[in-house]
């Protein structure tokens, strides 16, 4: 009976372990940037390919847990229980560099500060992965005949990762109490994918001069990237807002601003039937300021504008369209 028990303890560490890798390289894919000790650590340049790389090897060795036995599923193990290790080493020097620092285990879920539960989990992962080092079925034969006896070890492990893990309290933060957008962190790889779909940015792709923006800043629920560029010649700061939430159809906005002048030469973006009104004393949440600018828009306007700015990239538009006099197009 106790033999029993004992293999079936490490028979589960093989799916266990195999999801939790691919939790966290699905995550770390998600999110598209370092996060946690990983960023404590390295150089910004050696961020985004090393995550990658590691949401790769996450990938491979949950495969490699599932599908394979004999010295190759060994193989696998001890890959996953030095990932494990390694996983130890870099918490505890981040820790040491940045106590406010988040493990970045499972992309931005892993916000909080890295702690004794979170050194603990990576240990009992490691050695999990090591006690799995010589048995004879592979992760899908142990799901093919799982038991009661697993579904008991299953159900006790889980409840140690939870009381070990922030993740889900991290989740079920999220879900329970949004976050305005003035404060929602969102990575600049979203704002730019929705940048670059625009139609702002398409018509106004020919005046930038280089490759990425020179300055980027967030102020409430818009982040601001300024461009250099050159319109008729002379030298123009193209200033481009996108909107942090809301729908994807959410307007982007640009203007261009001669820089020896400082005057705005052209805008672009949220035609609107009305003026602007002052600040509100409450910002609505992403979806609904979405809604409300959506239901501002004069499409048609709006699209000859867009007409006539493509037509002659460089130019002026006519005066009754409003550009030159800093009123948007």
């Amino acid at each position: 009976m106790l033999l029993e028990i004992v293999d079936a303890v490490r028979e589960v560490q093989l799916p266990l372990l195999s999801a939790l890798l691919l939790l966290g390289a699905a995550a770390k894919a998600v999110s598209g940037s370092a996060a946690g000790g990983t960023a404590v650590l390295l150089p910004r340049r050696l961020l985004r390919p090393v995550t990658s790389a590691t949401a790769v090897a996450e990938a491979v060795l949950a495969v490699g847990l599932l599908a394979l036995a004999g010295s190759l599923g060994d193989l696998a193990r001890a890959g996953t229980a030095v990932l494990f290790a390694l996983a130890f080493v870099v918490l505890v020097l981040a820790r040491r560099r940045d106590p406010e620092a988040g493990c970045g285990c499972f992309g931005g879920l892993s916000r909080a500060p890295i702690g004794w539960r979170t050194l603990t989990r990576a240990v009992l992962l490691s050695s999990a992965a090591l006690a799995t080092i010589g048995l004879a079925p592979a992760g899908w034969e142990v799901l093919a005949s799982f038991g009661s006896a697993h579904a008991v070890v299953l159900g006790v492990e889980l409840a140690v990762l939870a009381v070990l893990s922030p993740e889900p309290r991290e989740l079920v933060a999220r879900w329970t109490t949004r976050e305005p957008c003035a404060l929602r962190p969102v990575p600049l790889r979203r704002t730019m994918l929705r940048l670059r779909a625009s139609d702002v940015w398409r018509t106004n792709r020919d005046v930038l001069r280089g490759g990425g923006p020179e300055d980027v800043w967030r102020h409430g629920c818009w982040r601001f990237l300024r461009y250099d560029g050159t319109r008729h010649g002379r030298r123009v700061d193209v200033v481009f807002a996108v909107r942090i939430g809301g729908s994807a159809r959410t307007a982007v906005r640009a203007v261009l601003v001669d820089r020896a002048s400082g005057q705005v030469c052209a805008t672009f973006g949220a035609v609107t039937t009305r003026r602007l009104q002052g600040p509100p004393r409450k910002l609505p949440r992403p979806r609904e300021a979405a809604r409300r600018d959506e239901a501002l828009r004069d499409a048609e306007r709006e699209a000859r504008a867009l007409r006539i700015a493509r037509a002659h990239p460089a130019a002026r538009p006519p005066a009754e369209e409003g550009t030159g006099s800093g009123h948007p197009v």
